[in-house]
């Protein structure tokens, strides 16, 4: 069996490494080092189109982004070689901390108590009532069920909005434009964790950001583009919204002179809310290559119309 790897970076050696150890019968070339012999499996970060012609001839390709856009979008990956992407690996315990920290932070009004602190402004305030906090999560797959479940062993009331609408054990889940606007219209934290699809690009703007109660948070851990940034700072200057916290960007890196590097109301993060764990990954790769090597169904296999 033969195995093509493209990831770069510094960990590139560390992937090689790890995947040789899980599948021993199987030779593992990077991608600098490939030649014109076949390859049976290709494992990707981050693809571009000088990779589409090689990853046609594969019997299956794996990801090892949480997205798969850069997939959608090359020329020559036909229909007929599957798409699989990670499922959790590492990063839904990690989405949950993330959320979890985000939700505390509003429902706990810390943001307020730091602008007391550099104030020297001494200013208790009453406790809120945790029944009627109640947060969405738009996204209810792997990692949304995975936050929904982590707020709600926090004592949070949690709203769930997905395509399917499929129900989840302790979450009122909806569906559809009324379902969103339903869902926002009674969430003091919106936490997004939806796939970047045509549907979904720029679906928080200033029409449904709007839809938010009066001061309610916005925390984005999907995508940038499912964001319209300009109606989002201009609902934070209004005093619309209480405020955000972005893990992701349109533009990434966040160039020098965007808004959100000082604005008061933004807290942002380097696209680190749920980082790539290398032996889990792996580990899920390896079962999945000896399971379809059996002839075996896998899951994790992207829906391309839907794309996701």
């Amino acid at each position: 069996m033969r195995i093509l790897l493209h990831y770069p970076g510094r960990s590139a050696d560390a992937w090689r490494d790890a995947l040789a150890r899980a599948l021993p019968e199987a030779d593992v070339v990077p991608w600098s080092q490939r030649d014109a012999g076949a390859f049976d499996y290709a494992i990707v970060y981050r693809p571009a189109a000088e990779h589409a012609e090689a990853l046609a001839r594969v019997r299956a390709v794996f990801n090892l982004g949480a997205g798969v856009d850069p997939f959608l979008g090359l020329p020559a990956l036909p229909l007929s070689v599957p798409l699989i992407r990670l499922e959790d690996a590492g990063m839904a315990e990690q989405m949950a901390e993330y959320a979890a920290y985000a939700v505390l932070r509003a429902f706990r009004e810390f943001p307020a108590y730091a602008v007391d602190q550099r104030a020297a402004r001494w200013a208790p305030r009453p406790r809120r009532d945790k029944a009627t906090f109640e947060v969405a999560v738009l996204g209810m797959g792997v990692l949304g069920t995975r936050v929904a479940s982590a707020l709600r062993a926090l004592g949070f009331p949690v709203l769930g909005w997905s395509r399917s609408g499929r129900a989840v054990d302790g979450v009122t889940v909806m569906a559809g434009a009324a379902g969103l606007r339903a869902l926002l219209s009674q969430s003091r934290v919106a936490i997004v964790l939806l796939p970047h699809t045509p549907e979904t690009e720029g679906l928080l703007d200033r029409a449904t950001l709007s839809l938010l109660p009066p001061g309610a948070w916005l925390v984005n851990l999907a995508r940038g583009a499912l964001v319209v940034e300009e109606d989002l700072l201009a609902l934070l200057d209004e005093g619309r919204l209480g405020g955000a916290m972005l893990d992701v960007f349109a533009r990434e890196p966040l160039p020098a002179g965007h808004p959100f590097w000082h604005h008061p109301k933004v807290e942002i993060t380097p696209h680190v809310s749920g980082l790539t764990q290398i032996e889990p990954s792996v580990a899920q790769i390896a079962g999945k290559i000896r399971a379809l090597e059996c002839g075996v169904p896998v899951s994790g296999v992207v829906d391309r119309a839907r794309r996701y």
